[in-house]
């Protein structure tokens, strides 16, 4: 039997080779449910066997309309053991949305939670089969699959469209070769041990949960697998399950921290992958202080997750960024401006094939071998690279560069302050002015001349927010990020 550890090389499906090295180790922790390797591997099977039955073949397309759980696993695993693309689609979109990418992406089958069944009504005409996932799909008819055989590393594994805080979200297509180095490059970065456990509630849509999934049965992990975020349960869950590792958005890291008090985590907890966009040295330092090993990370859905990350170790000692380039990828900033900031482009063995039937697209993003993200950032004097902004979100106020991340990180770093979303509004005299909206811990315990004021002792005279707004909550996408273009479409209409 081929040794534990993780796997360096797989011709076969990664799930099957996993259940052949170690079959009774648990796999996936998923409520009530638990499942070994092989356990898991026989319902992907299962699982392959009906979409088969469907007529899916190579090459087609399977959508999944779902939320987290463990049939959305097995289906994660069966499209690869049948060589189909899987199309992940965001649950939070509105029926119109998810019918745009269910036409976009012409799949053979949409399997989607009865919960959603309403959400498709118009989808039939796009799609040539809709099936529900829990009856509906375990009545279906399995086809005998052929036997085990290697997956090509270049035919797409997933399709996952951008969570698009600008323009149309595009259709990045990832093949089993950039699953897998992004794995790889992760691992050589914070390491993986046999006892690990990956609490996953990140949505299965995202890249940054389903690379969990994928790393789990290349890299030998168990997952927690939760269907949603709720900080109290993450929390218990980390005491609970000994889990080691997760991967968490600045918000929810926040929420967690605020849920969990003053008792420090404990130290089966080895790292704590922080992305969704530049992470406020507050946060960090207020996590440092609970002992959670925090590593601010860089990744794109385009990258299939992570292309910079910084150690538990190098955060303590430097501060936050978001660390080196992993192994294998090469990050530079082109055309720095006088303080080193420029846009971020990356080649590595983890960037996409392309954007799905879009070719001007692939070409404006891949040019020369090089990812244009279309991000702000710069190196510091160690070879760390900080993110300072998306480009299209950078303010031109009377001549000068506003970076809203900076601004935010300043408001965040108040007491009285749970969340911050910084943009411009056209100006006649300055171009731009620079705005903010906020969320309040305690509704009314600061005003907005405290908060400015506040502003002004840290920051440039011209970086201080016009005005604030105090807000319920901020519009964000899928992947936690502030969505500041609709924080200015709703601020052009604000009356105050």
């Amino acid at each position: 039997m081929p040794s534990p550890g993780p796997i360096v090389k797989s011709e076969i499906p990664w799930l099957w080779e996993r259940a052949r090295r170690e079959p009774d180790k648990l796999a996936l922790l998923c409520g009530n449910e638990a499942l070994s390797f092989a356990q898991l591997a026989e319902r992907a099977e299962l699982a392959g066997a009906r979409l088969a039955g469907l007529g899916v073949r190579p090459g087609d397309r399977v959508a999944l309309l779902m939320d987290s759980s463990v049939r959305t696993v097995e289906l994660i695993h069966a499209a690869q053991r049948i060589g189909a693309a899987l199309v992940p689609l965001n649950t939070r979109l509105a029926p119109p949305e998810i019918e745009a990418l269910i036409r976009a992406a012409r799949p053979r089958v949409v399997i989607h939670d009865p919960v959603y069944r309403g959400w498709l009504k118009d989808a039939a005409s796009v799609t040539a089969c809709l099936v529900e996932s829990e009856s509906g799909f375990e009545s279906l008819k399995p086809a005998a699959l052929e036997k085990l055989a290697p997956i090509r590393p270049d035919a797409v594994h997933t399709i996952i469209f951008t969570s698009g805080t600008t323009g149309t979200p595009k259709g990045a297509m990832l093949t089993n070769a950039n699953h897998f180095a992004s794995a790889s490059a992760a691992r050589e970065n914070v390491g993986a041990e046999p006892f690990d456990r990956w609490l996953d509630f990140l949505p299965l849509y995202h890249v940054g949960g389903l690379s969990i999934i994928l790393r789990s049965v290349i890299d030998g992990a168990t997952v927690i697998l939760h269907r949603g975020f709720d900080p109290h349960r993450a929390n218990l869950a980390i005491r609970t399950h000994a889990v080691t590792l997760f991967s968490v958005v600045a918000t929810m890291l926040a929420r967690m921290l605020d849920d969990n008090g003053d008792e420090p985590y404990p130290p089966s907890l080895r790292c704590v992958l922080v992305g969704g966009g530049p992470v406020a040295p507050a946060l960090v330092e207020r996590a440092i202080r609970l002992g959670v090993p925090v590593a601010p990370t860089y990744g794109l859905t385009e990258t299939a997750s992570q292309v910079a990350t910084a150690r538990p170790e190098e955060v303590r000692l430097r501060g936050a960024s978001c660390g080196r380039p992993l192994p294998g990828v090469s990050i530079r900033i082109e055309n720095p401006d006088a303080a080193g900031r420029g846009e971020v482009l990356v080649s590595a063995p983890s960037v996409m094939a392309g954007y799905f039937r879009d070719e001007d697209a692939t070409r404006a993003a891949i040019r020369q071998g090089w990812l244009h993200t279309g991000d702000i950032g710069h190196f510091d004097e160690e070879g760390c690279l900080h993110i300072d902004d998306r480009r299209s979100d950078l303010i031109v106020t009377g001549g000068e560069n506003v970076y809203p991340a900076e601004v935010e990180a300043v408001l965040l770093a108040h007491p009285m302050v749970a969340e911050a979303g910084v943009y411009g509004l056209s100006d006649p005299l300055w171009g731009h002015r620079v705005e903010a909206a906020v969320v309040l811990r305690n509704a009314g315990s600061v005003g907005e001349a405290e908060l400015r004021q506040w502003c002004s002792e840290r920051l440039a005279r011209f970086k201080v927010p016009k005005m604030i707004r105090f807000v319920g909550s901020l519009p964000r996408t899928a992947s936690g990020k502030v969505r500041r273009g609709m924080l200015r479409r709703e601020a052009s209409g604000f009356k105050p």
